[in-house]
């Protein structure tokens, strides 16, 4: 549970916040985060002390591309 800030460096990430119903990808070559919502095919960019985006580092869980790709549906 949780991804380790050193993760970030070297590749890209992504987590699923279920809690909130949100994913969160990171792109590590523009350094840049993206968020999107269950039931949302939409992505969109958010700044990194983004209070949600790190409730999801610290709580959330990785998951692979694909599965941020594919998206859930909200419940």
């Amino acid at each position: 549970m949780g991804i380790s800030k050193e993760q970030f460096r070297d590749r890209d990430i992504f987590i699923d916040y279920p809690y909130e119903e949100v994913m969160f990808r990171f792109d590590h070559t523009a350094r840049v985060f993206f968020r999107k919502l269950y039931g949302n095919a939409k992505e969109s960019s958010v700044p990194h002390d983004n209070r949600l985006l790190n409730d999801a580092i610290r709580f959330g869980d990785e998951t692979d591309a694909a599965a941020y790709a594919a998206g859930k549906l909200r419940t």
